[in-house]
């Protein structure tokens, strides 16, 4: 059938590879953005075996694009029905387009792909793991723009002996990532630059979640402290969050960038551990994402802990408390962003974002109705006094005045008595 497709899902992004019209095409049909899948990488990944010129003139007469699944598209391609094969976590369907028919239909001819093979499967897998992370480091980079925060400036700021070794693996990696560009591979010597990287970011990673956890500890401890105590602990957690977070983005980062050309290692040198590789890669990066999610929600539960005291003693402190609610607005926001950019559960975190986004108004909004409250308390309390006392006045008044009119009365009759 003429205007074919395949697709393949590993559950993160879904690979497009067709005729370059046809591709085009169903992306532009279901309104995809996606980027080039590389027609070099995925020759490479299938110039193994006996069937070398049949993929390599297959994929010749192809293009791939990816696409980063979201929610919201991840939903949109249940309609096509793509299905389990033997290697784990990647799904595939074929489908076509036959005659007038608007609509993008599932096909049997897939059966017989060339990329129903295992090993091929695996090496597309692999391939789009690498540019699932590769857009992961993408955005960290806009990340780090964004918030205008060179991180290379706080690790030089810093005095630790493992923030001064990450800036040079730091140049290291850069280095190893331009020269696969231009090669295509990393070769040994290329490769023996940086093997030992991942043990020294690991440690400047360490580093920066005890510092993050350290401020919320400060915070918590001060919550029980004067406002003024706590207030002074809530600037100093919105000025330093931003830091580490910039260094664990950064870290983070270099991560993804290891795990790509470890990916083109094991490729080169271990073919058939490919997948088993890919699939060790995955569940570690979702270890160290749990390990920051812990890490940094601590952090904005104890910001959160601090804004709830200061509200309840806002008409005590009314400078302090709304800048202790602003300080953990800015925190929560910039964790929310933060983890948007790794892809923590950003769909629960937008809208604690967005919660905190009116903690402030609503703080201000809440002194003044309890403000309002307690001066009409006050002017009940001073009226009832008020009232309590012309009225003991009159009874006083009346008092004295009968008493005047009785002694008077005894006086009268004491005197006709006499």
């Amino acid at each position: 059938m003429d205007n074919a497709i395949q697709l393949i899902s590993d559950g993160d992004g879904l690979a497009v590879i067709g005729d370059p019209t046809d591709v085009e095409r169903f992306l532009a049909s279901e309104g995809l953005p996606s980027k080039d899948l590389g027609a070099g990488r995925l020759k490479s990944v299938f110039d193994t075996g006996a069937a070398v010129a049949q993929a390599g003139s297959e994929i010749a007469a192809n293009s791939g694009r990816w696409v980063k699944l979201t929610t919201e598209s991840a939903q949109r391609l249940k309609k096509f029905g793509l299905m389990e094969t033997k290697t784990p976590g990647v799904s595939h369907a074929m489908l076509g387009k036959p005659g007038s028919i608007k609509s993008w239909l599932q096909i049997e001819k897939g059966a017989g792909s060339f990329l129903t093979n295992p090993a091929r499967l695996a090496g597309a897998a692999g391939i789009m793991a690498q540019l699932a992370m590769q857009q992961t480091m993408d955005e960290i980079t806009d990340y780090l723009a964004a918030i205008d925060e060179k991180v290379d400036d706080v690790l030089r700021a810093q005095k630790d002996a493992a923030l001064a070794r990450m800036i040079g693996m730091d140049l290291l990696i850069e280095e190893t990532m331009t020269v696969r560009e231009q090669v295509g591979r990393v070769s040994d010597v290329t490769w023996s630059k940086v093997q030992a990287a991942p043990a020294t970011i690991a440690e400047t990673q360490a580093y920066a979640l005890r510092q993050l956890d350290a401020l919320a500890e400060k915070v918590e401890r001060k919550s029980e402290s004067k406002i003024g105590d706590l207030a002074a602990a809530a600037t100093e957690a919105e000025s330093k969050a931003q830091e580490w977070l910039a260094v664990l983005a950064r870290c983070f980062q270099l991560q993804d960038a290891i795990a790509v050309l470890e990916l083109d290692r094991v490729l080169d040198t271990a073919p058939e551990e490919l997948d088993r590789h890919r699939l060790g890669l995955r569940a570690a990066r979702q270890n160290r994402l749990d390990l920051i999610s812990r890490s940094t929600e601590r952090l904005v539960a104890r910001m959160n802990a601090a804004a709830a005291t200061a509200n309840a003693k806002v008409l005590l402190h009314p400078t302090k408390s709304p800048a202790i609610v602003q300080s953990s607005n800015h925190v929560a926001t910039g964790v929310h962003d933060f983890h948007g950019r790794l892809g923590i559960e950003s769909g629960r975190r937008s809208s604690d974002a967005r919660r905190w986004a009116h903690a402030a108004a609503e703080a201000r909004d809440k002194a003044l109705e309890t403000g309002a409250k307690g001066v009409g308390a006050a002017r009940s309390l001073g009226n009832e006094t008020l009232d309590r006392a012309s009225s003991m006045k009159g009874k006083v008044s009346s008092g004295i005045a009968e008493l005047a009119r009785r002694r008077r009365g005894d006086e009268e009759e004491r005197s006709q008595d006499g």
